[in-house]
């Protein structure tokens, strides 16, 4: 067995009328420094009796006072009250000249601390080991006494100190460090059930403890790395440090330490009834992009002047070479009965170095990824497919469904529901006639909402899963593409093997048109946002044409949800300008940003107020997906944006018309449609006839929103939110300078 040396010790903190004193390290006759628990003021500290305060100064919002005495012991006065302080004698001998991995545990398994230090003691040239354990005090010896047994069978180890924080030191407002909520890269943490706050296992809040670990114990160490015990150090390095351990790197480095970069990484399922352990670790996110930072220094080098902290040691400096890998194991972080309720499983692919390190370094056999196979890809089958719903869209059918069709879209599947103005009928015949295919939305009973029953219905439907390319749309929506001849063969030609191409909104206003008429709607809106429109947030939505190669596994609203991860390295999603989009687009995003929007090659017009009095049958009848939110005033004004021109889409105006005389050729989809036709029109005349609605068209079409459908680049985020109602009249009634902005404080959103 290995000599190795095992001693554990507490602190011995001090509450004295609402002043915690975390430890006094005694550094020498006369002599001491005091640790306060975050939080504490300055003017609670009052010198004693034959004590001096040399230096108060704070790490991490906890004070730390130098203090000189004359006496047995040192005193203060900590508010008001006179304490007498016990220091704790300092002992740097045990670590003096070894390589120590400085850890704190927080709830990791005995199993896991052996298996940590075995690790780090074997392949990265630790030495010894400083744990601050945070356990509560009834476990702590227990956890001690079994960590001291078993260590003496790790040959190499040579000294091991755990302490015991005999108070807690977490945050007081979190929960226990472990649950999901505190996993960085949780889903869904606004739905979570979060358990009170737990500051004897929540995160670490007493960030002070560094400096005085190092006063204790570290200060004549050959090198101390800051280490949790679910983080694993890698061979892998900057070019600096290469062929050399961390320890070594740091004692050779210019001032003194190098930096810890950490990735999270994850089991992919851990087998039933078993703890996670580091060889379940095989798997991190594709599009993770931050990174966890800490330390490795040489006290002796960094000098007494550095300051010790969590992410880094203040006072040095090292080189952006200088720098070590390590892997922070999540499982062991945040221990759940599934892998799903600390990271998206969406975002996970296999990690070589980490399935070599399970298999041959901790002798595992983890879970493994699902294969899938690499989708191969006929690049001259383009049949594209929309899968829509409708709701009293019936006037509005025709021209949408001849355009689409003039620009090379084969199929359309059609969910209704509740319609009362013969979409319904219409959408059966244009089906009998081979033009459609229509269906009635199941959403009824299911809890679902119409869209997403109908996206998940659709999924089982033969023209979806046979589809090359689909799109999730609505019939408001219009692709407009802008190169070559203006169809989806020029699309596809010019954004070259991209498998995504992500359509943005372009959000056309009302263009001051005020009664309906049944003409196309591409003629008659010409007004529009401006490109580069960041507000409201709906302005840079987007809809996504996509080859159906099973990259995803599910139809979405704005995008194919559900990413098989194993796969995303074969994507390549596009804007609309024929630009990739940043991998960590790939799973959740909906919306363009300033540096992914693009219109350039296709744009997706949005027609979704229309005339003004085609609007106030859009609002009787209620949204598609969001049945619960009024579409009133304050989404007519986020929605009817004027502010530009943009005519583009009306050079197919003569395809589309084409194809729509071809259909209106047909007598009984000439009756059909017209049928929609005069009872849109009869609901128009029924709603003015109400004293609500004519109000609302009044304010609808009266000069000071038409003025606001101008100004829209004026207003901020909060102004779209709160709606019309907070713009002052003398915003709307005066020139604006082009610069001039309006916003008002965040109000609850109007719906």
């Amino acid at each position: 067995m290995s000599q190795v040396r095992f001693q554990s010790g507490s602190f011995q903190h001090l509450d004295v009328d609402g002043v915690r004193v975390l430890a006094t390290i005694g550094i020498g006759k006369g002599d001491a420094v005091t640790y306060f628990s975050t939080g504490t003021a300055a003017d609670m500290i009052v010198p004693g009796d034959k004590t001096d305060i040399l230096n108060l100064r704070s790490v991490g919002n906890g004070l730390i006072a130098d203090l000189r005495y004359d006496g047995a012991r040192p005193e203060l006065v900590l508010n008001g009250h006179a304490a007498t302080l016990q220091p704790i004698l300092q002992e740097q001998a045990l670590f003096e000249g070894l390589n120590v991995a400085f850890a704190i545990r927080n709830g990791e398994t005995l199993a896991a601390t052996i298996d940590w230090l075995r690790y780090h003691v074997e392949h990265h040239g630790m030495q010894a080991a400083l744990i601050l354990d945070r356990t509560r005090p009834e476990e702590a010896a227990s956890f001690a006494g079994d960590l001291g047994r078993q260590a003496t069978e790790i040959r190499g180890l040579k000294q091991v100190v755990v302490v015991h924080a005999d108070m807690p030191l977490g945050h007081h407002d979190l929960p226990p460090e472990a649950h999901p909520f505190n996993a960085p890269d949780a889903p869904g943490k606004d739905r979570m059930d979060v358990p009170p706050p737990s500051p004897w296992d929540a995160p670490l809040g007493e960030l002070q403890v560094f400096e005085l670990m190092r006063r204790w114990f570290l200060d004549r160490a050959r090198a101390v790395a800051l280490l949790d015990i679910s983080d694993l150090l890698t061979k892998r390095t900057g070019n600096s440090v290469a062929g050399r351990n961390v320890f070594d790197a740091a004692v050779q480095s210019s001032s003194g330490a190098v930096t810890l970069v950490g990735q999270h990484c994850y089991p992919w399922r851990v087998r039933n009834n078993d703890d996670a352990s580091f060889g379940d670790h095989i798997c991190v996110q594709f599009d993770a992009s931050k990174m966890r930072r800490r330390w490795c220094v040489a006290p002796g080098r960094a000098g007494p002047g550095a300051v010790w902290r969590l992410v880094r040691i203040v006072g040095t400096s090292p080189s952006p070479e200088e720098w070590v890998y390590f892997y922070r194991c999540m499982g062991l972080r945040h221990p759940t009965d599934t892998v799903s309720k600390i990271v998206p499983k969406t975002a996970l692919i296999e990690e070589p170095a980490l399935l070599d390190l399970a298999e041959n370094v901790f002798e595992h056999k983890p879970v493994r990824m699902p294969e899938i196979a690499k989708p191969k890809i006929d690049p001259d089958s383009n049949d594209v497919t929309i899968i829509t719903c409708m709701k009293n869209e019936g006037p509005f059918i025709l021209e949408w469904l001849a355009y689409h069709r003039a620009i090379g879209v084969k199929d359309v599947l059609v969910y209704t529901n509740d319609c009362n103005d013969g979409t319904d009928a219409f959408l059966q015949l244009l089906q009998d006639k081979g033009y459609v295919q229509h269906r009635e939305n199941p959403f009824k009973g299911t809890g679902l909402k119409p869209q997403h029953a109908a996206l998940q219905a659709g999924e089982k439907e033969d023209v979806i899963r046979s589809a090359d390319w689909v799109i999730s749309m609505d019939v408001d929506e219009f692709i407009n593409i802008k190169t070559g001849d203006g169809t989806l063969k020029a699309l596809f030609n010019a954004v070259g093997g991209a498998n995504l191409i992500s359509c943005t909104w372009r959000l056309f206003g009302n263009s001051d048109v005020h009664e309906y008429a049944d003409e196309p709607l591409m003629a008659q809106f010409t007004r529009c946002a401006y490109e580069m429109t960041r507000k409201p947030h709906q302005a840079w939505g987007f809809k996504t044409l996509y080859r159906n190669i099973g990259l995803f596994k599910k139809l979405g609203v704005h995008r194919p949800k559900g990413l098989n991860p194993q796969l995303w390295n074969e994507i390549k999603w596009v804007n609309g300008s024929g630009k990739p989009l940043p991998k960590d687009m790939y799973r959740n995003a909906w919306r363009s940003t300033t540096d992914t929007v693009g219109y350039d090659l296709v744009q997706l017009n949005h027609y979704a107020v229309r005339s003004a009095e085609s609007f106030l049958v859009k609002r009787d009848r209620g949204r598609v997906n969001h049945v619960d939110r009024d579409q009133g005033l304050a989404y007519w004004f986020r929605m009817n944006n004027n502010v530009d021109e943009d005519c583009s889409i009306q050079r197919m105006i003569p395809l589309m018309q084409a194809e729509m005389d071809r259909l209106l050729s047909d007598p009984e989809i000439a009756e059909a449609h017209a049928f929609c036709v005069d009872r849109h029109r009869a609901k128009i005349d029924a709603l003015k006839a109400t004293e609500n609605y004519a109000k609302f068209y009044e304010e609808l079409t009266g000069a000071r929103m038409e003025k606001l459908a101008r100004l829209h680049p004026h207003f901020g985020a909060n102004v779209f939110l709160a709606g019309p109602q907070v713009i002052p009249d003398w915003v709307v009634e005066k020139d604006l300078a082009e610069d001039f902005f309006f916003t008002v404080d965040k109000q609850e959103t109007a719906h």
